[in-house]
């Protein structure tokens, strides 16, 4: 079923177009809770399970980059790394 419409027009108004828009096309957005690995819980909106749900991720806060604000280490597979160094190390970007 489609529900009301819209009229786009363009930023100088010189024409104008519309649209039926289709209504309930957004999931539900609730309030679950969610718990780490070290117990601790928070509460989110979220689209996932139903409201007060509650997430358990196997993900430790306290040493995942997305909480510690951290970079994951480079790993120097076949020695990628040190064939870039010696190929690309001497180059400098300052003037000369």
């Amino acid at each position: 079923m489609l529900g009301a419409r819209i009229r786009c027009r363009s930023e100088t108004g010189g024409f104008s177009k519309e649209f039926d828009v289709k209504q309930n096309t957004h999931p539900d957005y609730h309030m679950i809770k969610v718990q780490m690995t070290d117990g601790t819980v928070y509460e989110t909106r979220s689209t996932w399970g139903k409201e007060g749900d509650l997430m358990q991720l196997e993900i430790d806060p306290l040493a995942h980059p997305a909480w510690t604000g951290g970079r994951g280490q480079l790993l120097d597979q076949g020695g990628q790394v040190a064939r870039f160094n010696k190929r690309f190390g001497g180059l400098t970007l300052g003037k000369k």
